[in-house]
């Protein structure tokens, strides 16, 4: 595993939609973003910061997308698709996991906030490229197959005071 140094160029990627649905379901509470980001880069040197957000209902999430600028977060938006049986979908995981590869050689340590399990394999690529992989999570939802795939886990529910608004 690759050593942590205050030297390491960091790039955040936060699944805005997988900490969102899970500080709800779990805590009925948001995450706090300004902290997720502290903690992500510590005394390292941040590369880039991007949120991925869905943009479901335009006037109230607009304040949430200018915070998430405001801390140092690009947000990267994406509008909900309805389809004609009415079921919805949007989903992020192939842009991130092609930023994430894009990013791979600035960066030597990349920090993913997401639990969803589908981000293992682009952990397992990014280690094997030289880059360090550290994934931030809220523990019971976060997929066994990605804290394994990581060369860290924190797991956010651990410290709910610090990480939960």
């Amino acid at each position: 595993m690759p050593p942590i140094h205050s030297n390491q160029r960091v790039a955040v990627l936060a699944d805005s939609q997988n900490l969102y649905h899970t500080a709800h379901s779990y805590y009925s509470r948001n995450p706090d973003y300004t902290e997720l980001l502290s903690a992500a880069v510590r005394d390292r040197e941040l590369i880039r910061a991007i949120a991925y957000v869905i943009r479901a209902d335009p006037p109230t999430e607009q304040e949430f997308f200018e915070a998430l600028r405001d801390i140092g977060f690009e947000t990267k938006i994406k509008d909900i698709k309805t389809f004609a049986d009415g079921t919805q979908k949007a989903n992020w995981d192939l842009g991130m996991c092609l930023d994430a590869v894009t990013l791979a050689p600035k960066i030597d340590t990349f920090v993913l906030a997401s639990g969803d399990g589908d981000f293992a394999r682009l952990c397992t690529h990014l280690r094997h490229e030289g880059v360090r992989t550290e994934v931030f999570g809220f523990g019971d939802s976060t997929a066994e197959e990605l804290i394994d795939a990581a060369d860290s886990y924190v797991d956010m529910s651990e410290d709910e005071d610090r990480f939960l608004l």
